[in-house]
């Protein structure tokens, strides 16, 4: 107990200093573990998504990091944790709960985060935990998996920022294959220090394709190896209808000359930009925001594309891309070059209209926010 109390001590008191920016919010302790409520899928389904909400109060009922503790507090084995970043209370004080309980956890980071406050309490407690020590790419994913049952994955870097004031989701997926796929993944950065590629070029990802005891097919990619572009670029070109999706990054040609391709043909693209990433050259807004006079539709309508900035203040984090109102692509991976063939990335694609229903509430508000944000005053 008393190690238990000095580890939660210093926890509080590296969060106080290593907080990234605004004032400090006022968490629940915690306790028993967080009640969650359901998200609105199926009480039995495989699938749980989450959004954050920024500005709302961070114990509220549908918080990802409240439902994220949750699921730590549910481990009775192990858990492993591949983190691009960690500084979040709640997330870590699970953790290190976790640890007290005799659960095994392992920690996967990025080397420019291995300084902040969630990796240096787990180190402190005797987690073991990796870097990637590389220059010039990232270990970029954000996932857990539980007892080699369940994952968490999605876009929320478990911090402070992310978890409160970026916009972001977080899924978790109760199936023991796709389980087995970051397990794999992270076996292969913690056990034999591979980070980027394959260990071998015989090594595979066991289960690239999944469907889960709902019906819900799902595509289970990883970069480098996997070529995540070329399966997210299949999709576009595949579009029927429409096109929405929310980047914080997005940067690659193919990407964006797909949608083009799928606006000439008729199918609506929309989308929310980050707005401190749209300012680079490299940045698909120019692209897609100037529709050129000459590029209309095989029927010689204008084509339909519609993008904006985000409105959040902070950051909106999202990596999303929804097609027909049916498919889902989602995870950690941005929409850039350097994703696909240079850092550790995951990303699912899903075949589920329900699953779409949830992102495209999500990509409707924030949309909606973007477009308002966008229009002069007086005409809002």
């Amino acid at each position: 107990m008393r190690k238990l109390n000095a580890l939660l001590l210093l926890l509080g008191l590296l969060v106080s200093l290593g907080c990234e920016g605004g004032e400090p919010l006022a968490l629940p302790s915690l306790g028993e573990g967080p009640r969650v409520k359901e998200s609105a899928s199926s009480p039995t389904s495989p699938l749980r998504i989450y959004f954050t909400r920024p500005g709302e109060a961070a114990d509220g009922p549908d918080s990802p990091a409240l439902a994220l503790a949750n699921y730590i507090n549910q481990a009775r084995q192990s858990i492993d944790v591949c983190a691009f970043e960690l500084d979040n209370r709640i997330i870590t004080e699970a953790l290190l709960a976790a640890v007290n309980r005799g659960v095994k956890v392992r920690l996967v980071t990025e080397t420019d985060y291995l300084h902040e406050s969630g990796v240096q309490v787990l180190k402190a407690a005797g987690v073991p935990v990796v870097d990637d020590q590389r220059d010039g790419a990232l270990m970029h994913n954000k996932f857990m998996v539980f007892d080699n049952e369940s994952v968490w994955t999605g876009s929320m870097n478990f911090t402070e920022n992310c978890a409160y004031r970026n916009n972001n989701h977080g899924i978790h997926v109760d199936d023991p294959y796709i389980a087995a796929n970051y397990a794999t993944k992270f076996a292969w950065m913690f056990e034999q220090k591979k980070f980027g590629g394959t260990p071998t070029r015989a090594d595979r990802i066991p289960h690239p394709i999944v469907v889960l005891r709902d019906g819900t097919r799902v595509e289970n990619y990883f970069s480098t190896h996997d070529k995540v572009a070329d399966r997210i670029v299949d999709e576009l070109d595949q579009a029927q209808a429409s096109i929405r999706f929310l980047a914080f990054s997005f940067t690659h040609s193919r990407m964006v000359e797909s949608m083009q391709r799928r606006a000439q043909q008729g199918v609506t693209v929309a989308g929310v930009f980050e707005k401190s990433q749209a300012a680079s050259s490299y940045s698909a807004y120019n692209k897609l925001r100037v529709t050129p006079a000459a590029m209309t539709t095989t029927t010689g309508s204008a084509m339909k594309v519609d993008v904006f900035l985000d409105a959040n203040p902070r950051n909106m984090h999202h990596k999303v891309i929804i097609i027909d109102n049916e498919t889902v692509v989602a995870g950690s991976f941005n929409f850039s070059l350097s994703a696909d063939q240079s850092n550790d990335e995951n990303a699912l694609i899903f075949r589920s209209r329900d699953v779409a229903r949830q992102f495209e509430f999500e990509f409707q508000k924030l949309f909606l926010d973007a477009k308002n944000a966008a229009m002069p005053v007086a005409a809002r």
